[in-house]
């Protein structure tokens, strides 16, 4: 596609970069990405993805905005407390950026939905808070063959991942955690806490990932789980193996 004189102007940061460069901003101005979760990850994964030009954004979200939301959704106002998380969302895209069309689907994602709920993308973000919606996520990624970038926060702590279990030796999300399950008397923000700051950070890094997954630049992190820790600071890098008995991913190939 051939980019107008204000797309030169606004992305010219990007244009600039030689790992991305003027086909790299085409290529985010014609993706589709799709984000599960406009919360804590979601809210700075959806501002950075719509910054960058992503052509078309889904978001699926089916909670409203609270006071206790705005600590760490950097999304949200005073303002859009009680309203739905994907019309506030939906707002603010079309205020910061014009060239992304952007869909809110008000909807809780479960194994049983997330196929339709999808539909065709390009890239996952995931940005939930629990094992129940990731895995069903991480599932239809693996079936429908689209890149998974995931993400988690917990008190000082943080994780982000891309998945493509498809692929061989490649795992899923599902290889990491297996069949994990939430409690039920436990909210994870809610009980334990979690550092505002830090939540910026995991959802800047997961748009990160989502960039380079959909640009190609640099290092392909997929099968990496980044473990960053804000209390010393200090940053890991694991590698997930493929687990060859994963009821998600071991078949898929």
């Amino acid at each position: 596609m051939t980019l107008s004189d204000d797309q030169l102007d606004r992305y010219a940061r990007h244009i600039v970069l030689k790992e991305i460069g003027g086909a790299g901003q085409a290529r985010l101005l014609t993706s589709h990405v799709t984000v599960i979760g406009a919360g804590g990850i979601g809210s700075p994964a959806i501002l950075y993805l719509v910054a960058a030009g992503i052509g078309r954004l889904r978001v699926i979200d089916d909670d409203v905005v609270s006071l206790a939301n705005l600590q760490r959704q950097v999304l949200f106002g005073t303002i859009d407390v009680g309203t739905r998380k994907v019309d506030a969302a939906g707002a603010q895209t079309a205020r910061l950026n014009p060239d992304v069309s952007f869909e809110g689907v008000t909807e809780r994602l479960t194994t049983g939905n997330a196929a339709g709920l999808i539909g065709e993308t390009d890239l996952i973000l995931d940005g939930s808070d629990n094992f129940a919606t990731r895995l069903a996520v991480s599932d239809h990624s693996v079936r429908a063959r689209i890149p998974l970038v995931s993400a988690a926060i917990g008190q000082f702590q943080a994780q982000i991942a891309t998945y493509r279990g498809w692929e061989a030796g490649k795992p899923c999300y599902r290889c990491f955690v297996g069949d994990a399950f939430d409690a039920e008397d436990c909210d994870t923000c809610s009980e334990l806490g979690v550092l505002g700051a830090f939540a910026g950070l995991a959802g800047s890094w997961a748009a990160m990932e989502a960039i380079r997954a959909l640009t190609g630049f640099g290092d392909d992190q997929a099968g990496k789980l980044h473990l960053f820790d804000g209390l010393k600071p200090g940053l890991r890098t694991l590698r997930i193996a493929k687990d060859p008995s994963c009821r998600g991913c071991a078949h898929a190939g």
